[in-house]
């Protein structure tokens, strides 16, 4: 399998913006295997809004609340088992987006950095430009290390910031492949008219 793990350091980092504009530019086909919170709306709804040529594979599991999988699943009295998160079949990349961060619980066990490992695909981490993002990035940086989970380097969102992008890249040892800037709107005209990704889809 080809293609890339979208995470993030925390919540609403912008990982789905990240993920439609990569599956955009690399013709790549995208799988959340965990979507919580559908009673506010899904990410693949918004992938599919953003860029509607994209292939959207079905979450293996849903759940109601806007919380951890493990939370949300708990209080729907069910269990996610990681070995039911089987990417689908396709010809082409896979573009996989996670749910919150590397630590994020999926069950009483597992971690969503148990997901990625299993899954063996390389990560792409989305972060903030602002004030705090060098600790929360480098220690992303640090937990996949340790699992072994191979890095493919940085998007970062928001307001430039050659300071913050130095840092990560000086003392997490990888690159910063993009800087998506603030967008005045999150649509797909805006989204098409972002320069597609520089950097090839890992194979």
């Amino acid at each position: 399998m080809k293609g890339v793990f979208v995470t993030g350091t925390d919540t609403n980092v912008g990982k789905t913006l990240v993920a439609a504009w990569l599956a955009r530019g690399w013709g790549a086909d995208y799988w959340k295997p965990i979507q919580t919170g559908t009673a506010e709306g899904t990410d693949p709804t918004t992938v599919a809004r953003l860029a509607p040529m994209v292939v959207i594979h079905p979450s293996t599991v849903e759940l109601r609340a806007p919380l951890s999988p493990y939370e949300a699943a708990r209080r729907e009295q069910t269990r996610i088992d990681l070995s039911a998160l089987v990417p689908p079949e396709t010809d082409r990349p896979l573009v996989v987006e996670g749910a919150g961060g590397v630590l994020v619980p999926i069950n009483e066990v597992a971690l969503m950095i148990d997901l990625m490992a299993r899954l063996d695909l390389p990560a792409l981490v989305v972060a903030r430009s602002t004030l705090g993002t060098v600790n929360h990035t480098l220690m992303t940086l640090e937990m996949l290390r340790r699992r072994r989970v191979p890095l493919l380097g940085v998007v970062m969102n928001g307001q430039r910031n050659p300071a913050n992008r130095q840092a990560i890249e000086h003392f997490g040892g990888v690159p910063v492949l993009a800087e998506i800037q603030p967008l005045l709107a999150v649509t797909e005209a805006v989204i098409a008219g972002l320069p597609p990704p520089t950097f090839p889809c890992p194979t």
